[in-house]
């Protein structure tokens, strides 16, 4: 018998092998700790459009040290600043969870998310309180493959 976790993975393997086997451009989730107006999520999304479709959903401000938190007390904003951008007056665990589940339509959803530049190393302990690591890490566990940036 095969179990929702199981079929979520085949789901997800499905989703994105289709990538490879239809060479379409991937879609990319970029989220950030830095906020959208950062010079890091500015440069990545330049780097990152050339190879694939970016959608970027990212901290209205500064997160730095958020870690892998989620907004609980109050509700959240999402703002739409075109049709590739959004901002969350959050966390960047807070962006990626409503960009999978609420913001992004099933046709946008990502082959894989990046979170970064991150302003700064994410070195030894301080991965651990790192917003722009947690914003990978959530997406990974939401099953997009995530991988964090940051300047050493």
């Amino acid at each position: 018998m095969i179990d929702n976790a199981n079929e979520k993975n085949a789901l997800l393997i499905r989703h994105h092998a289709f990538y490879f086997m239809n060479q379409e451009k991937p879609r990319i989730l970029l989220t950030n700790d830095d906020g959208i107006h950062s010079e890091g999520i500015a440069a990545l999304e330049n780097a990152l459009s050339e190879i694939g479709d970016v959608f970027v959903v990212a901290p209205v401000s500064e997160m730095s040290g958020a870690s892998h938190s989620l907004t609980l007390a109050r509700p959240l904003r999402i703002r739409q600043i075109d049709e590739r951008h959004w901002t969350v007056d959050g966390t960047p665990t807070d962006c990626v969870l409503l960009a999978l589940n609420q913001i992004l339509r099933a046709e946008q959803m990502p082959h894989i998310c990046a979170s970064g530049i991150n302003h700064g190393p994410n070195l030894g302990d301080d991965a651990s309180y790192s917003g722009t690591v947690a914003g990978a890490l959530e997406a990974t566990i939401l099953g997009v493959p995530g991988l964090a940036f940051s300047l050493a």
